[in-house]
């Protein structure tokens, strides 16, 4: 069956845009863009602090600083995940998604509870979620093998 996409008559207007990126893509990918820079903020200020103020034990301070790194390190790398369409950054950004859901949950309750903080994680965290198991956005980020293997042979 001849190719209409490889047609000698065939102009580039009349091929399928196969590298669009889907609407619901950039707004995850704008989200998680969002959370990378407020971790990675959050991990400097934490740095920043240990080396300006005395910590009640240094190594839990230590400890949290290079979680808050790591974290950043986490949610970057699965934003260029995102950007080049990987499949395994769906998981890692709704898994991210899920944790930001507990802390979010975390936020509402308490003797120091931040209501609006709360929210402020909440809400990203389930449209970030949603949008990581939409159907457009798991169209774009799967593996089609048999174009690959197509491509590869010729």
């Amino acid at each position: 069956m001849p190719d209409p996409q490889n047609a000698p008559g065939a102009t580039p207007s009349m091929q399928p845009e196969a590298s669009a990126r889907p609407v619901l893509l950039l707004v995850l990918s704008v989200i998680l863009a969002l959370e990378a820079l407020l971790v990675a903020a959050l991990a400097v200020w934490l740095l920043v602090d240990l080396l300006t103020q005395t910590p009640q034990s240094y190594a839990s301070a230590v400890a949290i600083v290079v979680l808050a790194f790591v974290a950043a390190a986490w949610v970057i790398a699965t934003l260029v995940g995102l950007v080049r369409r990987r499949g395994w950054a769906r998981a890692s950004a709704f898994t991210i998604q899920i944790l930001q859901l507990a802390v979010a949950v975390g936020c509402f309750q308490g003797l120091y509870a931040q209501p609006g903080l709360g929210w402020a994680l909440l809400i990203p965290a389930v449209l970030a979620g949603v949008l990581a198991v939409s159907p457009p956005v798991v169209r774009a980020t799967a593996r089609n093998t048999g174009d690959r293997n197509t491509e590869q042979h010729e």
